[in-house]
């Protein structure tokens, strides 16, 4: 008889005959901890060799290979299950002579230290712990090209996109924390980090800052560029203009970038320079304006 397993990064949960439930609630198989993810989210029917899925008409839907889940579907092996901000794939297992045994329920949590999920019961992380732990089996396709730390910015990106979109800030920004803390720690490494993963952190800072009027989250996007050193795209630049002109508070930490990209050479696209050109009219028109007004 079929075996089949669901793969996360590292995690595996075997799937048992009847129905796994997946969701928020702890009553799940497997919970997730996700704030897009509805209580009881989904449901996968395992009976004989077939495997199929249902979506309990959770808020953020479900989707299979990319594509929305309507009603249900069945599933085979290699078939890919995006559930809140989360990415499942289904494996068969193949009948061995061992198998070591493999959790049949769970709650996956992200790790606080390298961004991996694993297991809540987990004494510690399989990631980043004393003893590295290996996938058994390697799996194809754009799942396996993906770093883990690429694979976790892109999770987190699209969370944060989908909470902004639901204009739940609150989700955003604790999203936003984590994503910050994953690029700083790639920037600890000495590893660097891709113009493209920033965009759309920049754009999260920016609408933040204007729901609660507080500058601290563009204050992280300009220092971050002058550290890494990143010359800024034109996406995250021209965000940082609009904040700029919103928050004094940004004069210091817009100096320290601009002061950087007068120090790199002129090969960069030419939209970017441009969206820095505007960027040090709209910082030095300020202060041009507030020593005009200041009091002699």
């Amino acid at each position: 008889m079929a075996r089949y397993r669901l793969r996360f990064h590292l995690q595996e949960v075997d799937l048992r005959q009847g129905v796994t439930y997946i969701g928020r609630s702890e009553e799940c198989e497997v919970t997730l901890e996700d704030p897009l993810v509805s209580r009881r989210h989904a449901r996968i029917v395992f009976e004989g060799d077939e495997a199929s899925i249902e979506d309990l008409g959770s808020r953020n839907g479900v989707r299979v290979n990319g594509k929305p889940l309507r009603g249900t579907r069945s599933l085979t092996d290699g078939d890919r299950v995006r559930i809140g901000s989360q990415d499942f794939v289904l494996c068969r297992v193949q009948p061995r002579a061992e198998v070591r045994p493999f959790m049949t329920t769970g709650v996956l949590r992200l790790c606080a230290h390298c961004r991996a999920p694993y297991a809540r019961e987990a004494l510690s992380c399989p990631q980043c712990g004393t003893e590295e732990s290996k996938d058994e089996d390697t799996l194809s396709g754009a799942f396996a090209s993906l770093s883990q730390y690429d694979w976790s910015v892109q999770l987190l990106v699209e969370a944060l996109e989908k909470a902004l979109g639901l204009e739940r800030l609150a989700d955003a920004e604790r999203i936003l924390r984590r994503a910050t803390a994953l690029l700083e720690e790639r920037l600890a490494s000495g590893e660097k980090v891709l113009p493209a993963q920033l965009a759309p952190l920049a754009t999260a800072a920016d609408r933040i800052c204007r729901a609660t009027g507080d500058a601290t989250w563009g204050v992280w996007v300009a220092r971050f560029c002058a550290r890494a050193p990143l010359f800024p795209p034109a996406t995250v630049t021209d965000r940082l203009v609009g904040l700029r002109l919103r928050h004094v508070d940004l004069a210091e930490s817009v100096e320290e970038l601009l002061a950087y990209c007068r120090s790199v050479d002129v090969s960069q696209k030419r939209e970017d320079r441009e969206a820095v050109a505007r960027l040090a009219r709209a910082h030095h028109g300020i202060g041009e304006e507030s020593s005009r007004l200041a009091p002699n």
